[in-house]
């Protein structure tokens, strides 16, 4: 059993790690690049757009941060559960633009196991 709760923790882990990273990435990204290039690839305004960017940067982090400090370690299921609602909403407006939304659509069902993970499963551990 404790093998089980270990392989799991670090699954957990393994997941949070990545999705930060790609989150981070994501959020950082819509600051750095030019307001024009970001609207024209979406149809939202730059503010809901940054707005989307500080929402992303602070899941990332909300993803890591609790754990390793140890600190408000409730945060990283609500963290993810934020995360899955923004993936909800890239999947449905990748849908409405005819692109690929498999991607958003998995990145979203990584953050709810991650969210339910560290609620239910495996609470935080470092």
């Amino acid at each position: 059993m404790r093998n089980s709760k270990k392989a799991t923790n670090a699954t957990l882990w393994t997941i949070q790690v990545l999705l930060a990273a790609l989150f981070l990435f994501a959020g950082i990204s819509k600051f750095l690049m030019p307001a024009e290039q970001l609207t024209a690839q979406s149809p939202f305004s730059v503010e809901f757009i940054y707005f989307i960017g500080i929402a992303e940067v602070l899941g990332g982090l909300g993803l890591i941060l609790p754990g390793v400090t140890h600190v408000q370690t409730r945060l990283t299921p609500l963290a993810a559960a934020g995360l899955v609602i923004i993936m909800v909403g890239a999947t449905v407006t990748t849908l409405g633009t005819g692109l690929f939304a498999l991607i958003p659509l998995a990145t979203g069902v990584l953050s709810a196991f991650v969210g339910y993970g560290r609620w239910r499963v495996a609470p935080h551990a470092a």
